[in-house]
């Protein structure tokens, strides 16, 4: 029997864990390791979703016990199940775990994705923050205009407890009366604030199961730029133009960009030619079969006159912010098109948050909303009273305003994707899907 670390982020791991090993006697796991998002460590994955040949459950550690777990309990395999890092990085755990002793694995796609017996489509992307929420919208409603009944597939977000194993949203008020974190709220709200069912979870396969109930199409709306769960017909692959030559950087966004039959350059229209030309470039590169279609992403602000000219607090997504990489997201798009004066939240962040502009240097004029736990969406509510400005432009699509006591007043900005003369990806999706 192989022993098994395998390293995660409470999603991809989980997955991983639930088809390839849960019931596989040739091997036998550890441990999970946990990094990226705070306060996963230090549980344990439970017994009823380990099932028995774990009936402790499994304990979830920090990454950077890995090579001391390797070293003392003789470890042969050691998995890596997470999504938007370096090629570098994955690099250096293979290092760690190779001179520990153990043997470095990823697993592909014939061993974990599940097979659908509805039509899938799935939005992925080269980077986090590229905008694949915003396509993934896109799609859905134009799965219903063409009357189909499309169903979105959210990757997995339990940072949380690990139970229910199948969510399904429905309203607003299924999202704001969850016990999940604001990162899981601003994926989840999206969609069912424009009328769309959207199903996550922990155990994938009882998901796709009850998703094939109600849907005649699903759209796999990919978190993290992690590869699909589920097998797809068509992959949409998102590139974004804001930061171009990073397709090949990333694990798995290079092997998305390889994989994908449409490549989405996402923002063309906040992205200067070079920028566009150069994504275009270095994705043809890597995939020469696939179609590309340019997107325009545009930062709606439903009370403009709260924002234009004004000095306004910045909050955005808070994950395209940290790890990945962006300096700000729709609300300060919307500030600079309006001509806001954002103001500076580092002197005015307390805890975590202000931690997260420590350990995230490039983030200068944009808050990021993060609420991975109730003491730190407290954090982010007293960093946002203290900000002095006239107005608080909400990027996040999480329901901010419904979970904390936000005085100043509210604008709020949401990205919208649209077609660019002379193409369309609608189109092009129920073309390939043969509709």
């Amino acid at each position: 029997m192989r022993k098994v670390i395998i390293l995660g982020a409470a999603g991809r791991d989980f997955h991983n864990f639930n088809v390839v090993y849960r019931d596989n006697p040739a091997y036998d796991v550890v441990a999970f390791t946990a990094t990226q998002i705070p306060g996963i460590a230090d549980r344990t994955y439970p017994a009823e979703l380990a099932g028995a040949r774990y009936p402790q459950g499994i304990p979830i550690v920090p990454e950077a016990d890995l090579a001391a777990l390797v070293s003392g309990r003789g470890i042969n395999d050691v998995v890596f199940a997470y999504s938007d890092a370096t090629h570098e990085h994955v690099m250096h755990l293979a290092s760690a775990a190779l001179a520990a002793g153990a043997s470095f694995t990823l697993l592909g796609p014939r061993d974990t994705m599940l097979a659908s017996d509805l039509p899938v489509v799935a939005v992925v992307a080269a980077r986090t923050g590229a905008g694949k929420s915003t396509i993934s919208r896109y799609l859905m409603a134009a799965l219903k205009a063409a009357g189909r009944q499309p169903v979105a597939v959210r990757h997995p977000m339990p940072y949380g407890a690990l139970t229910p194993t199948v969510e399904r949203y429905e309203t607003p008020s299924d999202v704001a009366g969850a016990d999940i974190s604001v990162e899981a709220m601003e994926e989840y709200h999206q969609h069912v604030a424009e009328g769309s069912v959207v199903y996550a979870g922990v155990d994938y396969a009882r998901v796709l199961h009850s998703v094939q109930g109600e849907a005649d199409v699903i759209v796999w709306d990919g978190g993290n730029n992690d590869m699909p769960f589920i097998r797809p017909d068509v992959t949409l692959t998102v590139l974004d133009p804001m930061r171009p030559r990073q397709g090949a950087s990333y694990f798995p966004g290079e092997a998305n960009v390889r994989a994908a039959d449409v490549l989405v350059v996402n923002k063309v229209n906040a992205a200067t030619r070079e920028a566009v030309s150069a994504c275009i470039a270095e994705a043809r590169n890597l995939n020469a079969r696939a179609q590309i279609i340019a997107m325009a992403s545009a930062a709606l602000v439903d009370r403009p006159e709260l924002v234009r000219g004004r000095k306004v607090l910045v909050v955005d997504d808070g994950p395209s912010l940290t790890h990945g990489g962006l300096p700000d997201g729709a609300a300060g798009r919307a500030a600079r098109e309006l001509g806001a004066q954002p103001v500076d939240p580092r002197p005015y962040a307390v805890g975590s948050i202000a931690r997260a502009f420590t350990d995230y240097p490039h983030i200068a004029s944009a808050l990021p909303a993060l609420g991975y736990s109730k003491h730190q969406l407290h954090e982010l509510a007293q960093s946002i009273e203290r900000t002095p400005c006239d107005a608080v432009l909400l990027g996040t699509p999480a329901p901010l305003e419904r979970l904390i006591d936000i005085r100043q007043p509210i604008a709020r900005a949401v990205f919208h994707a649209r077609d660019v003369e002379g193409s369309s990806l609608a189109s092009a999706v129920r073309e390939l899907l043969g509709m």
